[in-house]
């Protein structure tokens, strides 16, 4: 592969990140108790809770749907970014990524 090549590959992996930065996942538990925002990077922007559909004598429930949202979060954003990075994948093995 050419460094001309190589250059290209890398200017579309970074624009790859950024579209990833921007895209934002909500993901709810509890039936809308507990609501994550993620984005593509696997960062998370928001964690809101309806205290309305939560029983604070029932804490265990809450942290419950809080770890379920969370994880299905992480994972729709890990299932985001591989969609988005497979047209890559061939070319950035070649650079030995």
């Amino acid at each position: 592969m050419s460094k001309f090549d190589q250059a290209k590959l890398l200017m579309k992996a970074r624009k790859l990140q950024k579209e990833l930065q921007k895209e934002v996942i909500t993901v709810e538990a509890g039936e809308g108790a507990v609501k994550v925002d993620i984005t593509g990077e696997q960062k998370i922007k928001k964690i809101h809770i309806d205290s309305e559909r939560v029983d604070l004598d029932d804490i265990g429930q809450l942290e419950m749907w809080l770890e379920e949202a969370i994880k299905e979060a992480i994972l729709r954003s890990q299932k985001l970014a591989a969609e988005k990075m497979q047209p890559m994948m061939g070319a950035l093995s070649q650079l030995g990524m």
